[in-house]
């Protein structure tokens, strides 16, 4: 059933922000602003924290010209939230929504933020209040399931390519006094983002050299052996590995109590990038760097992707449109097209078949006794990172 008119609209954003979490909200509130359907548009400030506080901003108050400027600004312009929905909110919640005549929330997030909306869908059902709510997919994890790839993600695995391209140079370059690295990238669940490193891989002296993703526990002395193998033959040697990756026995390193556990229960370690640098000191008696870029992964507006700028864009605005259809309970997908060349469209899929779980790489994109990852993940990638990356030179 097809939208009531002039109800009004509430939009969030939750979890991690990513490069083009904003160009989504763009995509959301430019379509919401063009239609009949929706009265007022608001923006919850700081996700379900302010919907609890009824701190809801008109976002029709913002000029089309900051609005431009927003698209393309890093973090999340609303505010993020961790904070996993509770019992004793809803009727908080609800009274909210109630009073601000909002009948369509659409929220920019993750795999969490598909169990929220699925939470609420279900909690306005329950109470008999007439509620659409169409979630819009994002993460750097790429982790998202029933899609091919994430709004997010492109941009991400860009940064982490050119990253690696240029740390594996610095590597080269310092010789015996600080030959090799380390660098330890986002990915809790999944091994996507540190598997883009190999996308900064021409030649076989190039970085990555060894990947440690999720997906496989790392056996140490083999791990270290092909850094130390790699070391060997072109005097430096870089890895890149996921924050989780694990060893055989467990959690990398040997501390298997987490130092932070969120809301939605997910466990935070200390990454096992410290800690392989300095195992393959002492093994090669030279210097390891460990290298962590952290938020910046997620926030260096430099390295966007233009694919993955445009499909996030089109990603909010599919939103719109799927409420606007009476579509609820649902979040957008991206889905690639098949054939030659590189396509993208939009669909939609239940938000109970996609919150709470993890996409993991698949079996065809990991290279396991190689600890890398396949041609086929390169082709699967590389469109998704909008653009070729630079070739640099070498003096021969």
């Amino acid at each position: 059933m097809a939208k009531k008119a002039n109800e009004n609209l509430l939009v969030m954003q939750s979890g991690g922000p990513t490069p083009v979490i904003n160009r989504s909200l763009y995509g959301v509130v430019r379509e919401a602003f063009a239609s009949p359907a929706f009265g007022d548009v608001y923006g919850a400030m700081h996700g379900m924290e302010g919907v609890l506080r009824g701190d809801l901003k008109d976002l029709r108050e913002t000029s089309k010209a900051e609005w431009e400027r927003v698209a393309k600004t890093p973090a999340a312009a609303l505010g993020s939230t961790r904070r996993k929905l509770q019992p004793d909110d809803v009727p908080i919640i609800l009274d909210v929504l109630k009073k601000n005549g909002i009948g369509t929330w659409l929220i920019i997030g993750g795999n969490d933020s598909a169990e929220t909306g699925h939470g609420l869908a279900l909690a306005a059902a329950g109470a008999g209040q007439p509620l659409t709510v169409v979630n819009v997919p994002k993460t750097i994890d790429n982790d998202l399931v029933l899609m091919d790839h994430c709004p997010g993600y492109g941009s991400a695995a860009r940064f982490i390519a050119l990253a690696t391209m240029g740390a594996g140079r610095d590597a080269e370059s310092m010789g015996i006094a600080a030959p090799i690295t380390i660098i330890e990238v986002m990915g809790r669940d999944a091994g996507w983002l540190a598997a883009a490193s190999a996308l900064a891989r021409r030649d076989e002296r190039d970085a990555p050299h060894v990947i440690g993703l999720p997906e496989v526990p790392i056996d140490e002395d083999r791990f270290l052996g092909l850094i130390e193998n790699a070391y060997s033959r072109y005097g430096f040697a870089v890895a890149v590995i996921a924050e989780n990756t694990r060893g055989v026995n467990g959690v990398l390193g040997g501390d298997d109590e987490p130092w932070y556990v969120d809301d939605f229960g997910h466990p935070y370690y200390d990454g096992p990038g410290r800690y392989l640098a300095a195992q393959i000191s002492k093994r090669l008696g030279v210097r390891a760097r460990y290298e962590k870029p952290g938020t910046i992964q997620r926030s260096m507006m430099a390295c966007v992707s233009r694919t993955d700028a445009e499909e996030a864009e089109m990603a909010g605005r599919a939103a719109v449109q799927a409420a606007i259809a009476g579509e609820s309970d649902v979040i957008v997908t991206l889905e690639r097209s098949p054939g030659e060349g590189y396509a993208c469209t939009t669909g939609t899929a239940p938000l109970a078949d996609v919150g709470g779980k993890v996409k993991v790489m698949p079996e065809d994109f990991l290279a396991r006794d190689e600890y890398y990852v396949t041609d086929k993940f390169v082709e699967y990638a590389r469109p998704l990172i909008g653009g070729s990356l630079p070739r640099y030179g070498r003096v021969r």
